[in-house]
């Protein structure tokens, strides 16, 4: 009996010891590149369909605001305000290459050049592409992994985006964290040209939501106001919604609903 079960612990202690070889494994064979690509896909899918709150705080006034939105791809996105009144209507589009806003209440639709891609969005802290999410990190920075290790009792990633030097970004330098149980992001510190964090960004209430574990809430908070915040929470999502890239037309921009 006592060696049954001394063969049982032993069996036992094999398994672990391989469900942990595994798992090393499986995250050795992740490089930055295919991690960023991960992080940048946690709120895609080939199609989604979702409601979100804005709380923005600044120094004068604070306001939120109720959005509904639609994605397809990479390259195709829809952002409408819900509430407040005043505000119903107003929305974003990127379809393909262009960028546009329309704004109910004077009926005009306006094309956003790419010089105003980081631009502030509705008096928020996020900019016009960090809305629609234009364009792969991989695409116009070099990624490097930093660091690789324990942070505040969690294994993480510390990942350095450099800009390339074709690239057209705001950033001199981006500084993502990743927890490496499920390469989820944890908080982001984007620098300016001069090397100085501009603005920090944390991501927050990690739940299961839309078929898939995610942060529900991102907090972006600038350096040189950090009593400022603008919250983004995401209230409800669902994937693979059945539109494709004909609903992302200017029609559907300047309609109040879909």
């Amino acid at each position: 009996m006592a060696r049954s079960n001394d063969v049982r612990r032993r069996v036992a202690a094999l398994v672990v010891l391989a469900g942990l070889t595994t798992a090393g494994t499986a995250h050795a064979q992740l490089d930055p590149i295919e991690i960023m690509n991960r992080v940048q896909d946690v709120y895609r899918g080939q199609s989604s369909h979702g409601q979100m709150t804005m709380e923005i705080v600044t120094e004068h006034w604070s306001r939120s605001l109720t959005m509904e939105s639609w994605s397809y791809g990479e390259d195709h996105t829809l952002i409408r305000i819900l509430a407040p009144a005043r505000e119903e209507g107003t929305a974003t589009l990127m379809a393909d290459d262009d960028i546009w806003n329309y704004l109910p209440r004077v009926d005009r639709t306006i094309k956003v050049p790419a010089s105003m891609m980081g631009g502030s969005w509705m008096g928020s802290h996020f900019t016009n592409d960090d809305l629609v999410q234009e364009g792969r990190l991989v695409d116009d920075y070099d990624i490097e992994i930093t660091f690789d290790g324990e942070r505040d009792g969690m294994r993480v990633w510390e990942i350095t985006l450099t800009p390339k030097p074709e690239a057209a970004v705001v950033w001199g330098r981006v500084e993502y964290t990743v927890r490496q149980a499920d390469v989820l992001p944890v908080s982001v510190l984007y620098y300016d040209e001069d090397g100085e964090v501009a603005r920090s960004m944390e991501f927050q209430e990690f739940e299961r939501i839309g078929g898939r574990t995610m942060p529900r809430l991102m907090d972006m908070r600038p350096a040189d106001k950090p009593e400022e915040r603008t919250t983004m929470r995401y209230d409800a999502i669902e994937y693979d919604v059945g539109i494709d890239e004909s609903f992302f037309s200017l029609r559907t921009l300047q309609s109040r609903r879909r």
